[in-house]
C-alpha cells in the first residue's frame, strides 16, 4: 500500500489502476468511483483491521472492456503495470505508471469514435487575443489558431473537443466564455510561458523556427500548441512521431459559422432526441478517414470559388464516369483506418491482425492509383501523385505475418514458417515433440537392434532411453546410465539431454524470438510513417468527393454554379434532410429563393405556424453550405454568390442554467448577428421577437430589419420569417425589402398546408387551426374561436376613428426622437423618417381605459385630452403623471 499511495501522489486527481498479479485493482475513493462506472463490487481489503481500505478491481485481460468505460465518463486513468518479472523478482515486484489515458489522449479503438476525431484542445488567454490547438493523437493530426473570444468558441463548437487544457489562474475565465460543459484539465502556470512552448515545438519537430508552418506570427497559438505538447510528456506518451506536421486554421479561409448556426442548423449533432443532422444524410463515405474529413469540410465549408469549383468539377466528373465511380467505391471498401493504423505503428501499439489490415490497405492503394491516373480529371490525376503504394512494407508483412495472426505477440502463431530458421526449429520442437521422440526411438532401435527399446520422461529424471535386462549387452558405450530397476536400465545419451533442454524452454524462447522479430518489422513499418499519412490524406478527399457523387446521383443533386458575384439564386430548392424523411410517395415541395444587394436584399416571409417558414430559412441555408463545401446541392438549379459569413436565429430554448430566458437567449443571438455583418453575409431570422410582449416584438423586429435595410457596409442578404404581419409595411419604406408568403388553402373551417412561397404578404397566422390539429380539446378550441371573433369587433371599432390611446402613443412614439439625446459614445442616432412613425405597427387590441360613469377619471380624462405632449419636456410630463397618479390614488 505504501507503493500504491507514492504512485498515487504522482497523479492524485487520476483513477489508478494498479496491477497486482492477474487483476487491475483500485482503492478508496478511486475504488468508490470505479465500482459506480463500472458497476462492479465494491468489497474490502483488511477488513475489521485498522489497515481497511474499499476495493474494487477487474481482471487485466478485461481492460479494453472497461477502459472504455472510465474515459467516457470523464475520467483520467494512470495505469500502474508491473514492471518486472515477478518470479524473478526479489521482494516486491517494482511498479510504475506506464501509460496516463485521459478522454482526449487515446489510442484504444473501444474509446475512439470510428467516424469522428477525438481532439484534445489547448486554450491560451493573452491581453489581446486568445491562441487554441488542437490534436487528435491517433491520427497525427495538429492544429493551431489565433483570434478573439468568438473565434475561439466557434472552433470549439465546430470541433467538439474531448478535452480542454487550460492555464489555472484561466478557470474562471474559460468557464464564463465558452462554459462548463468541456471535460477540462488545468495546467500549471509555468507551462503557458511563450519560450518554453516555442522550444518545446521546434525540438519535436527538430527546427530552428517555427516560420516553415507558417505560425511563428501566432504567439498565443503556439504557447497552446507546446501546451499540448508537455501534456502528452506528462501522460506518459513519449512516442509521438507520426505528429510531423502542425497546419494553421485561417479564419479568413472558411465560411464563419457560429456556434449558434451549426446549432440551429443541426449539421453534426441534432438539437433534440431522434432529430437527423446533415452530416447522417451526407455522408456516404466508405473509408473512417472520409468519414472524419467529411465533418471537417461540414464546419468548415470554403470562400475561395477556386477551391470550390475543382471540388464541383471533380464530383461532376466522377458522376460523368459511373465505372470510374464504381470501380474507386469497390477498392475504397478493401481501406480500412490507415490513419489510425499508421499512428499505432509510430507509437509500437500496433497488433499482428492490425498490421494485416494495414498491408491489405497498401494493397488497394495501386488500382486506385491506375484509375486515378487514367482519368481525365486534373484533380484526380493529382490525387493519383500523392498515392504510394509502399510495396516493399505491404509484401514484407504478407511475407512475415500467418494469414490467422491474433491480437496477442506474446503467445506465438503470429510469424509464418520459413521466417527464421532457429524458429522453425523451436516450433518444431515446442509443437512436434512427439513425432520427434518417435522418430528418435525408431532410430536407436534400427542402430541397436534392440526392438523393446522406448523413450520415456519422469520428473526426476526427464527424458531416458528404457532397456529391458535381456538387451542390456546391447547399448553402446556411449549411453550414460542413470538408473537401475529391477528388470531394465535407463539411460541417456548428449542427443536426448540437448533435446530436453531445448523442449524445456522452447516455448519460452519460441515467444521471445516472435516478439523480436515482429518489433523489427514493426520498426521497419515506422519508415513509411509519412508516406503511408499522405495515402490517408489523398484517400479521405477521394473518398469525400466519391460520397458527393453518389449522395447527387441517388438524389437528383444538381451542380450549382459558385462564383464571386453577389446574387444568390434558388431554383426549386429542397431541404436536403427533410426530404429523405418523408413518408414513401410523398414529394417534398420545393421553392425558389432569389436574393441579391440591389433589389431584393431582404425578404420577410409571413405565413401560419407549421406552413414551412422555418423548413425554408434552413434549407436555404443548407443549400449554399452544400455548394461551398463542393457538393451538388438539391434544386433544379443554384447560383451561388460566395457566402463569407452564415447566421442563423432560428428555434429557441431557455438557458436556465446561466438565468437566461428564451427571449434573452433570442437577443444575445441576435446582437452576435447585428454585430459581425459583412457584405457577402446570409441571415436567417425566424419569430424575432415573439418571447416577449405583442408591442415589444414588433418594434424589435421591425427595428432590426430596418438596421439591416439601411447599414451602410453590409447590405446583408436575409430571410426574414415572422408572425407580425404588420412588418409587410416595411416593403413600402424600404425599397429593397419584399413581402412573400407561404400559402394555405382554407375550406370548411380547416386548412390545407401548401409550403408554396408567393409574393405577397400574410394576414392570418391559424393558430387555432394549428392548435386544433395539435388535439387541443374541443371546448378551449371553440372559446378561442369566440375570443378571437369578439377581439376582431373589437379592432374595427376602434380603428373607425383615432381614439385617444392611440394619439397618446403616437405622442410618446415620435416624443423620444425629438428629444433624445447623444449616447455616452459621442454620436447621435439619427432621427427616424416622419413616414416610418406614421406607418409604424399599431396595437390590434383597444383596451377601455376610462369608465365614463366615474367622475375623477372624467376629470382625468379632461386633463390628458388639454395636454399637448409634444410641448411638454420629460421633467413637466414626470410631474404631470405624478399628479394624476395622486388625482387617482383620491379616488381610491
Amino acid at each position: 500500500m505504501k507503493q500504491y499511495y507514492a504512485l498515487k501522489q504522482q497523479h492524485p486527481g487520476a483513477l489508478l489502476l494498479f496491477r497486482v498479479g492477474d487483476f487491475y485493482e483500485t482503492f478508496a475513493e478511486d475504488a468508490v468511483t470505479t465500482s459506480r462506472i463500472l458497476d462492479i463490487v465494491l468489497t474490502k481489503r483488511g477488513a475489521g483491521t485498522p489497515s481497511e481500505v474499499a476495493l474494487a478491481g477487474f481482471p487485466h485481460h478485461s481492460l479494453d472492456t472497461y477502459l472504455p468505460k472510465l474515459v467516457r465518463a470523464g475520467q483520467r486513468v494512470a495505469i500502474c503495470d508491473q514492471l518486472e518479472d515477478p518470479k524473478l523478482a526479489k521482494g516486491l515486484v517494482k511498479r510504475g505508471i506506464t501509460e496516463l489515458v485521459t478522454p482526449g489522449v487515446s489510442y484504444h479503438d473501444n474509446v475512439l469514435e470510428r467516424k469522428s476525431n477525438n481532439y484534445l484542445a489547448a486554450i491560451h488567454f493573452g491581453k489581446h487575443e486568445a491562441g487554441i490547438s488542437f490534436l487528435d493523437i491517433s491520427t497525427g493530426e495538429f492544429l493551431v489558431a489565433q483570434g478573439d473570444l468568438n473565434y475561439l468558441g466557434k472552433l470549439l463548437q465546430n470541433f467538439a473537443p474531448a478535452e480542454v487544457l487550460f492555464c489555472k489562474r484561466s478557470r474562471a475565465e474559460f468557464e464564463q466564455h465558452f462554459g462548463p460543459d468541456f471535460c477540462h484539465y488545468a495546467l500549471d502556470e509555468w507551462v503557458f510561458g511563450f519560450d518554453y512552448c516555442h522550444d518545446t515545438l521546434t525540438r519535436h519537430f527538430k527546427t530552428t523556427s517555427l516560420k516553415g508552418y507558417g505560425i511563428d506570427s501566432l504567439r498565443e497559438g503556439i504557447v497552446a500548441a507546446g501546451c499540448i505538447l508537455h501534456y502528452l510528456d506528462e501522460t506518459k506518451h513519449s512516442e509521438v512521431g507520426h505528429i510531423a506536421n502542425i497546419g494553421r486554421l485561417e479564419e479568413d479561409k472558411y465560411v464563419w459559422l457560429d456556434r449558434f448556426t451549426v446549432r440551429n442548423l443541426e449539421l453534426v449533432q441534432p438539437q433534440h432526441a431522434g432529430g437527423v443532422p446533415l452530416i447522417d444524410i451526407l455522408d456516404q463515405t466508405i473509408t473512417p478517414m472520409g468519414a472524419r474529413l467529411l465533418r471537417k469540410w461540414v464546419v468548415l465549408p470554403l470562400k475561395e470559388p477556386v477551391q470550390i469549383q475543382r471540388r464541383l468539377d471533380t464530383v461532376e466528373g466522377l458522376l460523368a464516369n459511373p465505372d470510374l465511380l464504381g470501380e474507386l467505391t469497390q477498392q475504397l471498401r478493401q481501406i480500412n483506418d490507415l490513419e489510425r493504423l499508421i499512428s499505432k505503428v509510430a507509437v509500437r501499439r500496433i497488433n499482428p491482425r492490425e498490421l494485416l489490415q494495414l498491408s491489405r490497405a497498401l494493397e488497394a492503394i495501386s488500382p486506385i492509383r491506375d484509375l486515378l491516373a487514367g482519368s481525365e480529371l486534373r484533380a484526380l490525376q493529382k490525387l493519383a501523385e500523392q498515392l504510394n503504394p509502399c510495396a516493399t512494407l505491404r509484401d514484407e508483412i504478407k511475407a512475415k505475418i500467418r494469414p490467422d495472426a491474433g491480437v496477442l505477440t506474446n503467445q506465438g502463431h503470429v510469424l509464418n514458417d520459413g521466417v527464421d530458421a532457429e524458429l522453425d526449429e523451436l516450433r518444431g520442437i515446442a509443437f512436434s515433440g512427439k513425432d520427434f521422440l518417435l522418430q528418435l526411438q525408431q532410430r536407436e532401435q534400427q542402430n541397436t537392434g534392440i526392438s523393446s527399446l522406448k523413450v520415456a520422461y519422469n520428473k526426476v529424471f526427464g527424458y531416458y532411453l528404457e532397456v529391458t535386462n535381456a538387451h542390456k549387452d546391447k547399448v553402446p558405450q556411449s549411453w550414460i546410465r542413470k538408473q537401475t530397476l529391477v528388470n531394465a536400465e535407463r539411460y541417456v545419451t548428449e542427443e536426448l539431454k540437448t533435446y530436453e533442454e531445448k523442449i524445456l524452454t522452447a516455448e519460452e524462447r519460441l515467444f521471445g524470438i516472435e516478439q523480436s522479430l515482429y518489433n523489427e518489422l514493426v520498426l521497419a513499418a515506422m519508415d513509411f510513417v509519412p508516406q503511408i499519412q499522405q495515402n490517408a490524406r489523398a484517400v479521405a478527399v477521394l473518398d469525400c468527393l466519391a460520397s458527393f457523387a453518389t449522395t447527387a446521383r441517388q438524389h437528383r443533386y444538381v451542380k450549382p454554379v459558385v462564383d464571386d458575384s453577389t446574387v444568390l439564386d434558388i431554383r426549386q430548392g429542397r431541404h436536403p434532410v427533410i426530404e429523405r424523411q418523408l413518408p414513401p410517395g410523398e414529394a417534398y415541395i420545393p421553392n425558389d429563393i432569389r436574393l441579391d444587394q440591389d433589389e431584393q436584399q431582404i425578404v420577410i416571409i409571413t405565413g401560419p405556424n407549421m406552413a414551412g417558414k422555418s423548413a425554408l430559412l434552413r434549407q436555404t441555408a443548407l443549400i449554399v453550405l452544400l455548394a461551398q463545401i463542393g457538393s451538388f446541392v438539391p434544386a433544379e438549379a443554384a447560383t451561388i454568390g460566395v457566402i463569407d459569413k452564415i447566421f442563423t436565429r432560428v428555434g429557441a430554448s431557455d438557458n436556465l442554467s446561466k438565468g437566461e430566458s428564451t427571449f434573452m437567449v433570442e437577443m444575445t443571438e441576435t446582437a452576435s448577428i447585428l454585430n459581425n455583418l459583412s457584405d457577402r453575409s446570409l441571415v436567417l431570422m425566424d419569430e424575432i421577437g415573439r418571447g416577449t410582449s405583442t408591442y415589444d416584438g414588433i418594434s424589435i423586429a421591425w427595428a432590426i430589419v430596418e438596421h439591416l435595410h439601411n447599414a451602410p457596409k453590409a447590405r446583408a442578404k436575409t430571410l426574414f420569417a415572422t408572425h407580425y404581419h404588420e412588418l409587410n409595411q416595411l416593403a413600402d419604406e424600404c425599397p429593397r425589402v419584399r413581402n412573400y408568403n407561404v400559402a394555405v388553402k382554407e375550406a370548411d373551417g380547416r386548412i390545407l398546408f401548401m409550403r408554396k412561397l408567393t409574393p405577397g404578404g400574410s394576414e392570418h397566422s391559424f393558430g387555432i387551426h394549428v392548435a386544433r390539429m395539435a388535439g387541443m380539446p374541443t371546448a378551449v378550441v371553440l372559446r378561442a374561436n369566440e375570443i378571437m371573433h369578439h377581439l376582431e369587433q373589437e379592432r374595427t371599432s376602434t380603428s373607425e376613428g383615432s381614439t385617444l390611446l392611440d394619439e397618446v402613443l403616437a405622442g410618446l412614439e415620435a416624443a423620444p426622437l425629438e428629444a433624445d439625446s447623444a449616447p455616452a459614445g459621442g454620436r447621435k442616432p439619427a432621427a427616424r423618417p416622419a413616414a416610418a412613425v406614421a406607418t409604424a405597427p399599431r396595437p390590434t387590441l383597444q383596451l377601455s381605459m376610462f369608465e365614463p360613469a366615474d367622475p375623477t377619471l372624467e376629470r382625468i380624462r379632461e386633463q390628458l385630452t388639454q395636454l399637448d405632449v409634444n410641448t411638454l419636456t420629460p421633467i413637466e410630463a414626470l410631474l404631470k403623471l405624478n399628479e394624476l397618479k395622486l388625482a387617482a390614488a383620491g379616488k381610491a
